[in-house]
């Protein structure tokens, strides 16, 4: 008897299947068909298909929620049920849903309900939380492919440390949010899902690649999430939707039960972190995550505890010292992104128990080339194979990071512990720098992009995020304004330095990007998570950040 091999579909039929699983899980939610929308900015349309409760609910932080939950004000389910809805219905408006699970959810939250009816109490902390996660982020049963069509077929065995450790807690696990090609790129676009929008301008990227986070939060769809940041993945999204978004340093968080092409490559580290509305949403993740101890089953994690309780500014009555990075050297930030950060440092200046200092960036070009090399040590081989291995066709994005950055080569054993060891000199010499030059700086305020949320395709300049991948130095990305065409007019007699620089002022339009949130980083050295927010927590309650709601 002959064998006839089973041929494999199509990339396109894959991609059909994907898309159907997604399709069902939003119809099992929420059947709601939504007339085409005249503008650009759909933040508000989820208000008119929700009832009141319903928008009460989701407009809600992190933290009031589980306040509510346990105060009995709400149940899990009604929680859930409320941002199933709001989910199906940011979808139909920014395409940022991998999928939903409503059934998993459901069954969750009533089983948190009556845990809390039998014992009189939460669960955990996080009791009833909905949580949404990015879909790389294992989930037992589900798919992993990574952005990748030819991944389509590989199926998490379990859920992730980090998802595990959320449930421990109480937290409810509802959506899975899009990414892009690979993971590979600061917009969020793949063959699988399509492109995702930012609901303050559909015309606009929502960053990447964690940007159906960005997009699923910004329309108030999910009060907290699951990122990841290799160079910058957390932090693009969250600036370019108006959001808090924590690059922690690596081994604070468990990283077991993803999948990257990468995993395994330690030449740059990748990251989870959290995503939310609220600060206070990206605290109550870390103290949850940390608290749980995850060192006692992860050697990957550092058995650091969570020290929010210790004072980290003001030791020895000396003032929060904040040094400002107007630019890095190598792209000069547009308009509205200087003026977000001259008027953070106006008001600073005026704060009492606040030191200002200008900070210079520093060998920024020496860091862009071991970025290049570490990024791709294999010149792009591998990330190539993956997305050959369908037939699918490389996003013009992926092909520019991975391919066809200047700089890019496939390194030998010998190239790649050179470039490694670059990078271990490059951060030797930065905390030198930092150490000699500004040994009293506590933090350091700076872009988190050279331009505020940028049209579709052309997010090339990962520089101001990166930086601090390379260093490993834990960074939060906060709202501050919006963008204002008459404030924030192009400056058309600017002479552009270099390539990067030319296509960021080139790609700068104020007039198109207007209503777009514009959002700064600031940073701490490696391991200090607790100081970063500690400081950022006074700078925010001092100067009355944000300026402008972002979400509004």
């Amino acid at each position: 008897m002959t064998v006839v091999p089973q041929q494999k579909p199509s990339w396109q039929e894959s991609v059909r299947q994907a898309q159907a699983i997604r399709d069902r899980s939003i119809e099992k939610v929420d059947a709601t068909v939504l007339p085409g929308t005249n503008t650009a900015r759909v933040i508000d349309v989820p208000r008119q298909h929700l009832s009141q409760t319903d928008q009460a609910i989701t407009e809600s932080s992190a933290e009031a929620l589980v306040a509510s939950i346990a105060a009995r004000k709400l149940t899990a389910t009604a929680v859930t049920n409320a941002f199933l809805r709001r989910a199906a219905i940011a979808h139909k408006l920014t395409n940022c849903v991998y999928e939903l699970l409503p059934e998993r959810a459901i069954t969750r939250a009533k089983e948190l309900d009556h845990y809390f009816a039998k014992h009189g109490k939460p669960s955990g902390p996080l009791h009833g939380l909905p949580i949404s996660i990015k879909a790389h982020v294992g989930i037992k049963g589900r798919d992993l492919s990574a952005g990748f069509v030819g991944w389509l077929d590989r199926t998490s065995p379990d859920d992730a440390n980090i998802v595990k450790i959320l449930l421990d807690a109480g937290a409810v696990v509802y959506a899975r949010t899009t990414e892009p090609q690979g993971l590979m790129m600061l917009e969020t676009c793949s063959n699988i899902t399509g492109t995702t929008t930012n609901p303050h301008n559909t015309a606009l990227t929502p960053g990447g690649s964690s940007g159906g986070e960005s997009a699923l939060q910004a329309l108030h769809g999910s009060p907290l999430g699951i990122g990841s940041d290799i160079g910058g993945s957390i932090r693009s999204p969250a600036a370019n939707c108006g959001l808090y978004g924590l690059k922690p340093s690596t081994g604070r968080l468990p990283p077991v039960g993803g999948s990257a092409y990468c995993r395994g490559c330690e030449t740059i580290l990748g990251t989870l972190g959290p995503i939310s509305p609220t600060l206070g949403g990206v605290e109550i993740f870390m103290k949850t995550i940390i608290e749980s101890r995850p060192w006692v089953n992860n050697s990957m994690v550092l058995p650091i505890p969570w020290r929010d309780q210790e004072n980290y500014i003001h030791q020895d009555g000396k003032n929060l010292t904040v040094g400002v990075m107007w630019t890095d050297g190598v792209v000069t930030p547009a308009p509205a992104v200087t003026r977000a950060l001259n008027e953070v440092v106006e008001r600073l200046k005026l704060a009492k128990g606040v030191d200002v200092i200008e900070w210079k960036a520093y060998q920024q070009k020496e860091a862009l080339e071991i970025l290049t090399r570490l990024y791709a040590p294999d010149g792009g081989k591998a990330f190539a194979k993956h997305v050959e291995s369908s037939g699918e066709p490389f996003n013009p994005l992926t092909a520019w990071t991975l391919r066809d950055t200047p700089g890019i080569e496939e390194l030998s054993h010998q190239g790649v512990w050179d470039w490694t060891g670059k990078r271990e000199m490059f951060r030797y010499a930065y905390l030198q720098e930092w150490n000699s030059v500004a040994p009293e700086m506590d933090v350091i305020i700076c872009p988190a992009f050279p331009t505020p949320a940028p049209l579709h395709g052309t997010s090339r300049y990962w520089g101001y995020t990166s930086l601090f991948n390379l260093l490993d130095y834990p960074a939060l990305v906060f709202p501050v304004t919006k963008v204002d065409p008459e404030r924030d007019a192009k400056d058309i007699t600017y002479t552009p330095k270099n390539e990067f620089d030319s296509w960021a002022h080139e790609h700068y339009d104020p007039v198109k990007q207007v209503g777009a949130p514009v959002s700064l980083q600031i940073v701490a050295k490696r391991l200090e998570e607790e100081k970063l927010l500690q400081a950022f927590k006074e700078i925010k309650e001092k100067i009355g950040l944000p300026f402008v709601d972002c979400l509004a």
